[in-house]
Order: structure tokens, then C-alpha cells, then sequence
């Protein structure tokens, strides 16, 4: 398939993440570290929850598909990364360029409302959670997750149709580490009001739809907590939603300070960092979050490592 116009470069140099040579070694390692705890982190995730017998709730079902985003973020654009850094070629065709922020899109979209359907699952297990098992049923958790991917696929579809069309003059210097379609439009040589005004739109309902629906869940989770006699019953609510917040928190920032400012404000030295955070940084940082902050996976990654154990000696 020929993504080109007659106005696009054949390749796109990227200029990577910092224009000082001597400091592509340490972020070269850094880099290639990080995504092998991402990797190992996520993967860990998926077999553990998946495997465990009692983690078959709702709520793991979510992070399960968390994880594998995370997965597909990383490796959406690390490897591109660690290739260039390690080569004197330190360019990406145009079509993969496509392909680069088309699945990066699809993915943050995709986030954004598996974060807020677990956001109502932690809701309806503390707040309602009698009626738990009769509201969170397994068909339901299957449409929230439907509904995210489509949804998702949606506007990465909007936003790859839209960017196609830019005309870029033979302009290929992308001051970027990889392809992102805030720094797509920033490149093209004519007029992308469209483009702003489309992405901030497709952005905004996103991000703060999902993050509004997110806030109320657990305004309520607080006050139904809050009600709770005991300190030790409270701690033990608090304790299973907060991973939860971290997460939102680590993945929202970063992107509303990327996407709902004004074209016009937007920089690429900032944006390249909080681009670095949020693809890479966040991914690596998730999985950690939820094993270190959550006993029930604590517990079911040991028993996976005693069953690996109990298997190696024989």
C-alpha cells in the first residue's frame, strides 16, 4: 500500500531524544534497560493473572489487557529507538512513520477506557459489592474491553486519514525520537487547522471523558469508604485502589499536558520528553506498581515461582 503523497519525503530523519552526541550511550542503555524490565514486567503480569486461579476477577481481566497495551507501546517504538541510536542511519520511512502513530494512537485511546472501565470495577466492588458479581460479569467486561479497542481504532483511523493528506515540501527532519502526530503536524508546510482542531477534539473527549468518569467513580468510592468504622476496613479499601490511581495518574499528566495545550504553546523539547515518559517511562513503571502495591499478586507470582521451582528440580 503507497501511504505517500507527491509532497512527502521517502524517509524521515528523527533527531532522537537529545541532540548531544556523547549522551546517546547512557540513553541507549537506559533505554534498552527499561524496556527489558517493561517486557519481563508485563509479560509477568499477563501469565500470572492468567494462570492463578484466584485471579480470575473482573478487575485482572482489565489489567491483563493493561499489560499488553503496555507491551505494544513499548515495542511500538523502542526498538526504532535503540536502532537508531545504535547505527549511523537514524532514519524511518514514511510508511512506517504511518504505521509508528497510527498503533501508538490506537493504543493511548484504548488506555484512556480500560483505565475507566477499571475505574467502575473498583466502583461497583466497594460500593456495591453484593450486586459485585451480578453487575461485573464476564460478558460485560468483554463489551467494556470491545469498546475500548473499537473505539480506540476508531480515532487512530481519523487521525492516520487526516495526516496522509499533509504535505510536508520535502521537509523530513522530524525533531522527534519517533513518529507522534503532534510533531507530524508540526512538520507540514501548510495549513493544519483542521489537524489541531480534529486532534484536540479526539484528544479531549478521550482523555477527559474517561478521566471525568474515573474522578466520579472514585468520589464515590471515597465517601462509601469514609463510612466504614473501622481504620483497618478503610486501609484495605484504599490499598486495592490505589495502584489504580497511580496508574491514571503516571498516564493522564503527561498526556493532557501533550495534547489539550495550544498548538500555538507547544514545544518540542518538552514534548519530546513527556512523549519519552508516557511511552516508555509509564510502561516500565506499571507493572511494579501493581505487584509491589497488591498482596493477591504478590502471592500468586510466588506460587508461579514455586511451581517453576518444583518443576526445574525434577
Amino acid at each position: 500500500m503507497d501511504w505517500k503523497n507527491e509532497h512527502s519525503p521517502k524517509d524521515f530523519i528523527l533527531l532522537g531524544v537529545s541532540d548531544r552526541p556523547w549522551l546517546e550511550l547512557p540513553l541507549f542503555v537506559v533505554l534498552l534497560g527499561s524496556y527489558v524490565l517493561a517486557m519481563l514486567g508485563n509479560i509477568t503480569i499477563i501469565l500470572v493473572s492468567r494462570l492463578d486461579p484466584q485471579l480470575q476477577s473482573p478487575m485482572y481481566t482489565f489489567l491483563r489487557h493493561l499489560s499488553f497495551l503496555d507491551l505494544c507501546y513499548t515495542t511500538t517504538t523502542v526498538p526504532q529507538m535503540l536502532a537508531n541510536m545504535g547505527g549511523s542511519k537514524k532514519t524511518i520511512s514514511y510508511s512506517g512513520c504511518t504505521v509508528q502513530y497510527a498503533i501508538f494512537h490506537w493504543l493511548g485511546c484504548t488506555e484512556c477506557v480500560v483505565l475507566a472501565a477499571m475505574a467502575l470495577d473498583r466502583y461497583v466492588a466497594i460500593c456495591e459489592p453484593l450486586r459485585y458479581t451480578l453487575v461485573m460479569h464476564g460478558p460485560l467486561c468483554q463489551q467494556l474491553v470491545l469498546v475500548a479497542w473499537l473505539s480506540g481504532f476508531g480515532n487512530s483511523l481519523v487521525q492516520v486519514v487526516l495526516t496522509v493528506q499533509l504535505p510536508f515540501c520535502g521537509q523530513q527532519v522530524l525533531n522527534n525520537f519517533f513518529c507522534e502526530v503532534p510533531a507530524m503536524i508540526k512538520l507540514s508546510c501548510a495549513d493544519t487547522a483542521i489537524n489541531d482542531t480534529t486532534l484536540a477534539v479526539l484528544v479531549a473527549f478521550f482523555v477527559l471523558v474517561p478521566l471525568a468518569l474515573i474522578l466520579l467513580s472514585y468520589g464515590f468510592i471515597a465517601r462509601a469508604v469514609l463510612r466504614i468504622q473501622s481504620s483497618k476496613g478503610r486501609h484495605k479499601a484504599f490499598g486495592t485502589c490505589s495502584s489504580h490511581l497511580v496508574v491514571v495518574s503516571l498516564f493522564y499528566l503527561p498526556a493532557i499536558y501533550m495534547y489539550l495545550q495550544p498548538p500555538s504553546s507547544y514545544s518540542q523539547e518538552q514534548g519530546k520528553f513527556i512523549s519519552l515518559f508516557y511511552s516508555i517511562i509509564t510502561p516500565t513503571l506499571n507493572p511494579f506498581i501493581y505487584t509491589l502495591r497488591n498482596k493477591d499478586m504478590k502471592g500468586a507470582l510466588r506460587r508461579l515461582l514455586a511451581r517453576v521451582w518444583m518443576l526445574c528440580r525434577r
